[in-house]
């Protein structure tokens, strides 16, 4: 019983953050704001988390898998359909909606991290994981469709990478569902049309063209 109160009080404490973080910016947030919103006291913030940049580490964690369970993204239902694609068109058809997935819940708190990654070390390394992450996550992407499709590949395998991690950023989302209005719909198909053509899905794969002996007859 305990533990689980104490659960709900991080819970609420996350809540609270993500909100003021959003609302205000990271650097003009305190604890004393966050307890406030939270219904807590504030020591029970700092006890809780230890600093503000640990805060929103958690932040972005719960933000990016849509809860506190200690389950991996890879492993979470909704990127099953990734794991499960049959064709490489499937499997990126898939990771566009889990991009939707992640911008819907987490672009507004990458946009925070991102403005927040020059007030220290601690933060600038949070930026950087998640940058790193995302490329992880691309990679994963790629293997996936390199088990589909062995052998000649339309482009390098680096720059294919580079090419999921360039689409897979939700700043995208913010901009384009948040900012300009897109449907999640459109936004959807649209990151799925980018990384098909980036990745030369939409166009044949070049073929070496057979050889056979000359008829000396």
């Amino acid at each position: 019983m305990r533990d689980e109160q104490a659960r709900q009080t991080r819970q609420a404490i996350v809540a609270a953050a993500n909100r003021l973080f959003v609302v205000g910016g990271y650097a003009a947030t305190s604890f004393a704001d966050i307890a406030a919103d939270a219904a807590v006291a504030r020591p029970t913030v700092f006890a809780a988390f230890g600093s503000k940049a640990a805060l929103l580490r958690e932040v972005v964690n719960q933000a990016l898998a849509g809860d506190d369970e200690p389950v991996p993204v890879a492993e979470r239902p909704w990127f099953r359909p990734v794991r499960d694609g049959r064709t490489p068109q499937a499997v990126l058809n898939a990771y566009a909606e889990v991009c939707r997935i992640i911008g819907g819940r987490a672009a507004e708190v990458f946009e925070v991290v991102r403005r927040a990654a020059d007030e220290g070390p601690e933060l600038a390394e949070l930026w950087e994981t998640m940058q790193r992450n995302r490329r992880a996550g691309a990679s994963m992407v790629i293997d996936i469709i390199e088990a589909l499709e062995p052998g000649p590949h339309r482009i390098a395998r680096e720059r294919a990478i580079d090419a999921i991690w360039m689409f897979n950023d939700p700043s995208h989302y913010r901009f384009l569902v948040r900012a300009c209005g897109w449907s999640e719909q459109e936004y959807t198909a649209w990151i799925a049309d980018q990384m098909h053509h980036s990745l030369g899905l939409d166009t044949p794969v070049p073929r070496p063209t057979a050889r056979y002996p000359e008829n000396k007859s």
